[in-house]
């Protein structure tokens, strides 16, 4: 991090609440504060344009110009790291360039995901969730993360949301059909081989099925009323879910603006909770 935002993260504990407040909004966004007025990044955090004044003066600047100056060098500094391991990578080390590979493939697989993104299969997935009694989501050995993720957000919006971790759960999970069950299979090559015995066998008992996978040769398809694609390409044997991890959010965010009411509810008595047992700093 670049001398300028540790400084302020260092101070951060000896803040007042409206300096917390500026230093958060900065510290999270960090391309964007070198181009801002004082009157703009007050608006932005909510603050006063004099308290924006003394936060600087408490960082240890003259005045907002000369801070403003300091973070303008800063993103000078790193456009040109990057433009030196984008242009001259002979200087660099293979170590450090792969890294930067991993991101660029990342980019690339969210940039290719949204070109294939098909519109009409998410809203069909949106309402097939909406409509649904139950949803059970079975994503197995890499994937399950991608599982995990997703029901903590459903789980807000959906009385009743199950992970399914193997095909022994069935029995106890799935009590009787009323037509209006959906499960949410998710698997990446290399494909999970319960992930699509679950899907299957939930298919032909009647459940709708929602497939989030890599594309359309997946063992999943056959199996699934409606599928959504992500590009999961690494160059390592390690899979990249950057891309699905977006898929996702935009599915949730999407069946987010259909239950905002539900969904802020919930996310205020969780945080109400937080609050009283004193779970976070």
């Amino acid at each position: 991090m670049a001398e300028v935002y540790q400084r302020m993260a260092e101070k951060i504990p000896n803040m007042s609440r409206a300096q917390e407040k500026i230093a958060k909004y900065i510290l999270s966004n960090p391309n964007s504060t070198p181009f801002l007025t004082v009157e703009k990044l007050a608006k932005l955090s909510g603050v006063s344009i004099a308290t924006v004044t003394r936060f600087v003066i408490f960082l240890g600047y003259k005045g907002y110009p000369e801070f403003l100056k300091d973070t303008q060098q800063s993103m000078q500094q790193q456009v040109s790291k990057n433009e030196r391991l984008k242009n001259d990578s002979n200087e660099n080390s293979d170590d450090e360039k792969e890294v930067y590979d991993i991101f660029e493939e990342d980019l690339n697989n969210i940039k290719l995901t949204m070109e294939e993104l098909d519109l009409y299969e998410l809203k069909k997935a949106v309402n097939l969730l909406l409509n649904a009694k139950k949803i059970y989501i079975v994503a197995r050995r890499s994937a399950s993360v991608l599982g995990s993720f997703l029901k903590y957000y459903l789980d807000f919006m959906f009385n009743s949301v199950n992970l399914i971790e193997n095909i022994e759960q069935i029995p106890k999970q799935i009590n009787g059909f009323s037509g209006e069950e959906v499960i949410i299979g998710i698997s990446f090559e290399k494909y999970a081989r319960s992930t699509v015995e679950i899907v299957a066998h939930l298919k032909s008992r009647g459940v709708a099925t929602i497939a989030i996978t890599d594309n359309m040769l997946s063992p999943l398809v056959p199996y699934s009323d409606v599928t959504l694609t992500a590009m999961s390409k690494g160059s390592t044997e390690i899979e990249s879910f950057a891309a699905p991890i977006s898929l996702i959010n935009a599915l949730i965010t999407s069946i987010e603006k259909e239950r905002k009411d539900c969904f802020t509810s919930n996310v205020e008595l969780l945080e109400e909770a937080w609050r009283k047992f004193d779970l976070f700093i």
